[in-house]
């Protein structure tokens, strides 16, 4: 038997306004969450991907037990990002519209601080908000949550991704022990179990799907080449969906320009969303993409956080994330409201183990997808084309003569140049010089180690600018016209390095980000197990030097200083020793004193220091997590 909104138990007005809106069966997680909620006897932990409905599984039983007579604040629903406070807020005044007197307010970063205070002011039944914004304003003394019935989480995990778990935390310890707290996630890691354990009380859960599983409407698809190829790959996808309406993830925020501008350069409807975009830009780049002006959406993780924008027709993977709640959340900004969608992974022979990992932990099966040849994109989209003129709703009664003037150049053509002149036309908007590499491809089963490692390092070595080298001793040797070949050099030491799962990019990235200092200013990178060296030239070497104050990677300091004895470019083979034992460099600390590398008073990497498995240990074998880099109180604006 088919459940309806009627069987749920809501209030009349509350039923007539989303009947109003179209919806007349709810979804499995509105099934299972909104009678929890409407109970009150119990707090709910809902697992659900987004797209599911998870608003209305909360905001209509919130809603039901609203009273407007009362002029304090009854509800408190705290998401991530700025995006997603504003679609709930206009989500729930819409399950609102035939209540009287219900006020909802969002207060989010970004936003004139003051006007929010002038709007709570006026009094606010439902607060959605931005767990900084929110910290400020009671800070302020503009929120008051002491009287609050009922709190909700939304998409906790990406809260807790986003840094925000001691808000959060001293957010609910102010809130009063009787409320009813909703926490809805997408996935269920340790940290977010630990909230429901410390803050929830007799909690019920509940999922739509099984835990880290992904949606049953997405098709997960995947198409191995060689990574100097992912990008005429990525057009060859586009060109062969014409309706292709997507965001492209990418791993850093200088990879997601660079193939924004590449895409803009060639044609493509496209534009980039990262962390350095200011609030005013984002909201104008999320409004192009909104209405479809823009229809390529390159972005990182976490500027793509929180963009709820239906249709969406495909995700792309320019390199797959280290965990599945990432990729949850990726593959899940399509195939929303019931819809289909597509997720393609671009992979690099040695990344498969990626998606082999996430298929064993999602419990799902990515299907391999065959990037389409030249000839094959022609031929779809002269069919579709053809498809489309001919079907074309022509009235032949149409007066057309005020024309002629104008169109009498093409009745004088003779029908075959008509059409040839028509196609060409049509295919100009493509590259078609698909001729060089035909088929882009790479087939798993022949893995030629000569093939494999040029392209891997390739990747892993190449600039933000799209350098590539074909062997680390090639990038060594080489001197790029960022500074010349005579000119002194600095040599740098970082205490990060193989260990700390750090790639030759992202230590460039990382230093852009902190100093400004491009990556074609980084050369001669020496990255061992949890230390590096890297050289640059003497003004690069101060800003980098100056600029890391109050760096931090998984919590621990990340410390840059000049190594002692800096070698100048004509005379450095020469000083550099041959390399058959443990390598003995020394360099000179920040601190004071001495530091010996492989040996002296500090060791890096020595056995004699065996490491516990902690993010900030120095030896053993654990791994440690994937960098992620920041400044310390650093006020993220999402």
């Amino acid at each position: 038997m088919t459940t309806t909104f009627s069987d749920l138990g809501l209030h009349e007005n509350i039923l007539s306004a989303i009947t109003e809106l179209g919806y007349e069966t709810p979804t499995e997680i509105q099934q299972k969450a909104i009678p929890v909620f409407i109970g009150r006897n119990s707090d709910l932990v809902a697992l659900a991907q987004t797209g599911t409905g998870k608003t209305a599984a909360f905001g209509l039983p919130i809603l039901h037990h609203l009273d407007t007579e009362k002029k304090f604040t009854q509800a408190l629903i705290i998401s991530p990002t700025r995006e997603l406070c504003i679609q709930i807020t206009n989500d729930l005044k819409k399950y609102s519209k035939n209540m009287r007197g219900v006020r909802i307010t969002a207060v989010y970063g970004g936003s004139s601080i003051s006007e929010q205070v002038r709007e709570l002011r006026q009094g606010a039944h439902i607060i959605v908000a931005t767990p900084g914004r929110l910290i400020d304003l009671i800070d302020r003394k503009a929120v008051k949550i002491e009287q609050v019935e009922t709190v909700v989480l939304d998409e906790a995990d990406e809260m807790l991704n986003m840094g925000f778990q001691e808000d959060i935390e001293s957010i609910l310890s102010n809130t009063p022990e009787d409320k009813v707290t909703g926490l809805f996630s997408a996935t269920m890691p340790k940290a977010i179990r630990s909230i429901a354990n410390k803050y929830l009380k007799e909690t019920v859960e509940v999922s739509s799907g099984k835990k880290n599983s992904t949606s049953t409407d997405i098709t997960h698809q995947y198409a191995v080449v060689q990574a100097k190829e992912k990008l005429p790959a990525l057009k060859r996808i586009i060109d062969f969906n014409e309706n292709f309406f997507g965001i492209i993830f990418c791993t850093t925020r200088l990879e997601t320009q660079e193939i924004s501008d590449t895409l803009i350069k060639a044609g493509y409807n496209a534009d980039c969303l990262h962390g350095d975009l200011s609030q005013q830009q984002r909201d104008k780049v999320m409004g192009k993409f909104r209405k479809r002006v823009i229809k390529i959406l390159c972005a990182t993780d976490v500027a793509a956080r929180g963009i709820d924008v239906n249709d969406i027709t495909h995700v792309i993977h320019y390199h797959l994330p280290d965990d599945i709640e990432n990729y949850t959340h990726r593959s899940g900004r399509t195939a929303r409201a019931g819809k289909k969608g597509i997720s393609i992974a671009l992979l690099h022979i040695r990344e498969a183990y990626k998606m082999h990992q996430i298929e064993k932990i999602a419990n799902m099966k990515f299907e391999k997808f065959m990037i389409p040849k030249g000839e094959e994109i022609i031929a779809k989209r002269v069919q579709n084309f053809v498809t489309d003129f001919t079907e074309f709703d022509y009235n032949e009664a149409s007066d057309i003569k005020p024309l002629n003037e104008w169109i009498y150049p093409l009745m004088q053509m003779e029908k075959e140049e008509l059409v040839a002149r028509i196609m060409a036309k049509e295919l100009s908007k493509l590259d078609i010089n698909y001729t060089a590499h035909s088929d882009l491809n790479v087939d798993e089963t022949s893995r030629s180690r000569g093939t494999e490692r040029s392209s891997d390092r390739g990747e892993r070595r190449g600039s933000e600018r799209g350098e590539r080298r074909s062997s680390e001793r090639g990038e060594r040797g080489s001197r790029r016209d960022s500074f010349s070949d005579g000119e002194p050099t600095t040599r740098l030491f970082i205490n990060l390095g193989k260990k700390d799962n750090l790639r030759y990019d992202e230590m460039r990235e990382m230093i852009f980000q902190n100093t400004k200092v491009s990556g074609h200013h980084i050369k001669d990178i020496e990255m061992q197990g949890v230390f590096s060296f890297f050289e640059t030239d003497a003004q690069s070497a101060e800003r980098i030097l100056a600029g890391f104050n109050n760096v931090e990677i998984n919590g621990r300091e990340v410390r840059i200083t000049k190594a002692e004895g800096t070698p100048n470019p004509a005379t450095r083979s020469a000083e550099r020793p041959e390399r058959k034992g443990p390598r003995e460099r020394t360099y000179s600390s920040a601190r004071g004193g001495n530091n010996t590398v492989g040996g002296g008073d500090r060791k890096y990497g020595s056995s004699s220091r065996s490491g516990s498995g902690s993010s900030s240990s120095r030896g053993g074998s654990a791994t440690a997590p994937k960098p992620r880099f920041k400044k310390r109180n650093d006020d993220t604006s999402w």
